[in-house]
């Protein structure tokens, strides 16, 4: 199975992307994880992107705050697919992370999700590799279905509470 690399502009990001190391240690998809700086450590970053599909990964996630330049850098390097993670910041709740991520220039796409949405973001990766993985999608299949549960269950218990 193809890896997906997880890169954070800052350690300070680790919070949010726990979140998607742990969605991705869950369904058994493995990772690789690393503090790496569009501005700080560009040499770096774009030597990561560049050796990256060579290095057995499928599918890149970049997790970055306020300016967010993270996930256009490694997505300007490599042609493997790249969701962007916008993480909040103090200065514009993650808006302005957001728009970084969103706004890319025709030819150099990243996906991007929610501000600190790196669940979403480990589930998309999962999806992209299950398009040529039967059991990673017979996985989310059957994620799909546990998490439909969970609500029902929650239904039931509420419409026995309160529908009366």
């Amino acid at each position: 199975m193809k890896k997906v690399g997880i890169v954070m502009g800052s350690a300070s990001d680790l919070p949010v992307v726990k979140k998607a190391i742990d969605t991705l240690n869950g369904l058994e998809i493995p990772c690789e994880v690393h503090v790496y700086s569009a501005h700080r450590t560009p040499d770096e970053a774009a030597e990561f992107a560049m050796n990256a599909k060579k290095n057995g990964f499928g599918v890149l996630i970049a997790a970055a705050g306020m300016a967010a330049h993270l996930a256009g850098a490694v997505a300007a390097r490599t042609t493997l697919p790249v969701i962007g993670i916008p993480c909040k910041s103090s200065n514009f709740d993650g808006m302005d992370a957001l728009l970084s991520t969103v706004m890319m220039p025709s030819g150099i796409p990243v996906a991007a999700v929610a501000v600190d949405g790196a669940t979403n973001a480990a589930l998309l990766a999962a999806e992209i590799l299950a398009v040529s993985d039967e059991a990673l999608s017979a996985k989310l299949d059957a994620k799909r279905a546990s998490d439909a549960k969970k609500v029902l269950e929650k239904d039931a218990e509420l419409a026995a509470e309160f529908n009366k």
